[in-house]
C-alpha cells in the first residue's frame, strides 16, 4: 500500500478523507484516490508517510525558497515564541519585529515606498490594494473612479474580491464572481495570443492599444487601478514580451491610473532579480508580497503603499475617526521575525547570487522540453519555468481538457518521486526552492523526463491526440 491509499482503517488518508476539505482539489476523485501525506522535509526534498523521497519541484506552492528543513528560521521562530507570541497593531500598537520589518522592506522595494501594510498572506495583500484604492479616491472626492483591472489569466488570490482580480474561470464559476467593478483585459501571452505573422513588438503595440480602448470604454473618470504579476503564475508560467510594462505603463499614466505589482510569486530573487518588476522594466505605485519573504515558514504578506496615496488615507482617517481595516494576524511577531531572518539569509548567503549561477542550468533543461513531441512551449526565467503540453505543435493545438493530460503527466512526475503542479491549459510548472544545486536540478528534470515519456506512451495508447 503507498502512503496515499486510503482504505487502511483508521490510516492518515482515511482520516484526512473523512474529515478535511481540501483546496483545489477535485472533492469527488480525492475521496476515492486520497491524499499524499507529507511528513517531512529536507533541503528540496519531501518525504510521505512510507518514507519515499520526492523532489518538491514547486517550493510547495511556489514559496518555500529555503526548502524545508533551514534551521535557523525555527530558531527565529523559537526565540520571538518565547518573548511574544503573539500581538496585534491595532490602536497604535505595534512590536520590534514588525518595525524592524518594515524598514528592511521599504530599503529593498523596487520603488520609493510611504508605509508597509502586513497581511497573512498574497490574498490579504491584494485584497487590501483594493481596498486602499477604493479608500484613496473616496478620499480625494473620486468616488466614481472605482474599476480595478486585471488581465485574463492573472492570479491574484481568493477572496470575494481577489477571486475576481483572478482571470481563470475555475475560480469564477459557481461562485458568483467576478464582483462589479473588477475587469480584466488581454492576457500578454504572445505563444498563445499573438495573431498569425504578428511580430512580438506588433503584439504588444496591439495589447496597450486594447488596454487605452477599453480605458476609454469604460470612462478614464471610472478606472482606478491596474495589477499584474511579473510573470503570471497559476495562469501558466507567463512571461510577458519585451517592453510590455512600459507600453502598459504609458497608457496607464496618461489616464491617471494606479498600478501593482503583485510579487507573491515573483518577489525576493525567484527570477534572478530581487523583484520581478526589476526583472521586466515594472514601475509600479504598489508592490504586494508574501510567500518567499518568509520562505513560507509562517504565513505573513505586505503591501508597500505609495507615500502620496498614504497620506490621502490619513488625512482621511482623521476625519472618518479611525482607518477601519486591518487583520487579527497581519504583522505577527513571530511570523515577521521569521521574515527578517528569511531575508537575511538571502542575503548573507548570497542567494540572489546563487539564483543567477545555477539558473542556466535550469533554463537549459527547460529548453530541452521543447524538443519532445508533446511539448509545444518550454519557458521561464530565474528559477521558475512551465513546459505547455499540446496535441499538435505545428499547430499549437491542445488537447481536450477533459482528456487530463496535464493530470496524467503531474501523476506520472508523482510516481517518479517529483512534485510538480499542473495547470490549466496543460501547462506543467517548475518552480523550485531557490537553495537547489546544478546536480538536484538535472536530477528533478531526469524524474520529469522519464514521466513525460510515460505520458506520451500513455497519450498514444489512449489515442487522445486524435481525439484532441
Amino acid at each position: 500500500m503507498t502512503a496515499h491509499t486510503p482504505n487502511l482503517p483508521n490510516s492518515m488518508a482515511a482520516r484526512d478523507i473523512a474529515h478535511v476539505m481540501h483546496p483545489y482539489t477535485n472533492l469527488v476523485k480525492h475521496e476515492v484516490a486520497g491524499p499524499l501525506v507529507i511528513e517531512r522535509g529536507k533541503g528540496i526534498y519531501v518525504y510521505d508517510d512510507q518514507g519515499k523521497e520526492y523532489i518538491e519541484g514547486m517550493a510547495g506552492l511556489w514559496c518555500a525558497g529555503l526548502g524545508f528543513s533551514e534551521a535557523a528560521l525555527v530558531d527565529a521562530a523559537i526565540e520571538q515564541m518565547r518573548k511574544l507570541p503573539y500581538y496585534h497593531g491595532f490602536g497604535h500598537k505595534t512590536t520590534a519585529p514588525v518595525v524592524e520589518l518594515a524598514e528592511k522592506l521599504k530599503s529593498l522595494s523596487p520603488v520609493p515606498v510611504g508605509k508597509v501594510f502586513f497581511a497573512e498572506g498574497g490574498s490579504g495583500a491584494n485584497d487590501t490594494f483594493i481596498k486602499l484604492v477604493w479608500y484613496y479616491n473616496n478620499a480625494l472626492g473620486r468616488p466614481q473612479k472605482k474599476t480595478i483591472l486585471s488581465r485574463v489569466k492573472g492570479y491574484h488570490g481568493v477572496t470575494v474580491a481577489t477571486a475576481s482580480l483572478t482571470g481563470l474561470p475555475a475560480n469564477h464559476r459557481d461562485f458568483d464572481l467576478p464582483i462589479a467593478g473588477i475587469k480584466h483585459v488581454d492576457c500578454p501571452h504572445y505563444y498563445r495570443f499573438a495573431e498569425p505573422g504578428e511580430s512580438e513588438a506588433d503584439f504588444v503595440a496591439r495589447l496597450a492599444r486594447n488596454l487605452e480602448s477599453f480605458i476609454q470604454s469604460e470612462g478614464p473618470d471610472t478606472v482606478a487601478a491596474f495589477i499584474a504579476e511579473p510573470i503570471m503564475g497559476a495562469g501558466g508560467v507567463v512571461l510577458p514580451p519585451e517592453g510590455y510594462f512600459p507600453a502598459i505603463q504609458a497608457v496607464l499614466k496618461k489616464y491617471d491610473i494606479l498600478s501593482a505589482a503583485d510579487e507573491v510569486i515573483c518577489g525576493f530573487g525567484r527570477t534572478g532579480k530581487l523583484w520581478g518588476a526589476e526583472r521586466f522594466n515594472y514601475k509600479p505605485d504598489f508592490v504586494t508580497c508574501a510567500k518567499q519573504m518568509s520562505s513560507a515558514y509562517l504565513p505573513i504578506s505586505a503591501v508597500l503603499v505609495p507615500e502620496h496615496v498614504y497620506s490621502a488615507i490619513r488625512d482621511n482617517s482623521g476625519k472618518i475617526g479611525t482607518f477601519g481595516h486591518g487583520f487579527t494576524y497581519g504583522g505577527h511577531p513571530v511570523a515577521a521575525a521569521v521574515a527578517l531572518r528569511a531575508l537575511q539569509i538571502y542575503e548573507e548567503r548570497d542567494v540572489y547570487g546563487h539564483v543567477n549561477r545555477i539558473s542556466p542550468r535550469f533554463l537549459a533543461r527547460l529548453k530541452r522540453l521543447a524538443d519532445h513531441p508533446l511539448v509545444g512551449e518550454a519557458r521561464g526565467t530565474g528559477l521558475i519555468g512551465a513546459a505547455e503540453l499540446v496535441a499538435d505543435k505545428a499547430t499549437k493545438r491542445s488537447f481536450a481538457p477533459a482528456a487530463g493530460v496535464g493530470a496524467a503527466c503531474m501523476n506520472f512526475a508523482q510516481e517518479e518521486g517529483l512534485i510538480i503542479r499542473a495547470m490549466a491549459g496543460d501547462v506543467i510548472g517548475f518552480c523550485p526552492p531557490m537553495i537547489i544545486t546544478e546536480s538536484e536540478i538535472d536530477a528533478l528534470f531526469d524524474r520529469f523526463e522519464r514521466a513525460l515519456a510515460r505520458t506520451e506512451a500513455w497519450v498514444a495508447q489512449q489515442g487522445l491526440r486524435s481525439a484532441a
